[in-house]
């Protein structure tokens, strides 16, 4: 599998010359598989960076994309209108979602409609199919996909990818409890390969008042790391806020908690 990054903020996309090392735009990650599949995780504004590329690269070949998305706040969706695949009628577009097919569609058609958009969602000449992530274990080809609950406010989901023995783990929206690690995420990441992991808030702007938005801290994301065993932590969902010199501060701490520590950066 290979991972790409294309966008690692949170809550809303930041430009100028402090957030360029790291990037600006809102959460989209993507996978390759062996087999060629291409699983996109979440759809913030890193994703037209994404469509733009798999179009110029693709020609006027088929694309077949799947999308897993972790929740509906706008940040994790507000880059879709303006994936070009969309738009490209040779594009199969599959979104799992931990909501019924009904409202998967509901909430992402809201994007695009009446005054907010000038193309409605049910427009677009791609194929859009809807599925709701099952309990335990799917496949997408010879992919293994399943999902584990998160503490979020309105339910966010953690996905676990697993290809032959390599795991990738995505929980970029949760919040770690009063007390520990949060038990089901870490047995959820046993052994993964990688672990990518909300690192919105500082542990002192968490202690603050912070506690309760549904976000995690660098300090909590190396504990669960050690406590799960995964093999490489990426800090993520990135505080719009923090610059890059600030950010480079707190890899430095996080790697003193756990060595294999990197923070996640857009493809550029």
């Amino acid at each position: 599998m290979k991972l790409k990054f294309w966008g690692v903020r949170g809550t809303i996309p930041v430009s100028g010359k402090d957030r360029n090392k790291y990037g600006g735009h809102t959460p989209c990650a993507s996978i390759r598989t062996r087999g060629g599949e291409i699983i996109i995780i979440d759809a913030g504004t890193g994703i037209k960076n994404l469509g733009d590329k798999l179009i110029m690269t693709g020609g006027d070949e088929p694309l077949n994309l799947h999308i897993l998305l972790t929740h509906f706040h706008l940040d994790h969706i507000m880059g879709l209108p303006y994936f070009a695949p969309l738009y490209f009628p040779k594009t199969t577009l599959v979104f799992y979602a931990p909501c019924s097919p009904y409202d998967t569609e509901k909430y992402l058609s809201g994007l695009m409609t009446d005054r907010y958009f000038p193309v409605e969602f049910k427009e677009i000449p791609s194929r859009i199919l809807y599925k709701k992530i099952p309990e335990g274990i799917f496949n997408i080809q010879e992919t293994q996909v399943s999902s584990c609950p998160l503490r979020h406010p309105q339910g966010s989901v953690a996905y676990k990818i697993k290809e032959n023995e390599k795991i990738i783990i995505f929980a970029t929206d949760t919040e770690h409890p009063e007390i520990g690690v949060d038990k089901r995420l870490s047995s959820f990441a046993r052994d993964a390969d990688i672990l990518v992991y909300d690192a919105t808030f500082t542990p002192e702007e968490y202690e603050s008042g912070k506690s309760g938005w549904g976000h995690s801290t660098w300090l909590e994301g190396t504990k669960l790391a050690r406590e799960a065993g995964v093999k490489k932590l990426y800090l993520s969902h990135l505080n719009p806020d923090h610059s890059d010199k600030k950010i480079d501060g707190i890899l430095s701490l996080a790697r003193e908690n756990f060595s294999n520590t990197d923070i996640a950066r857009e493809e550029f």
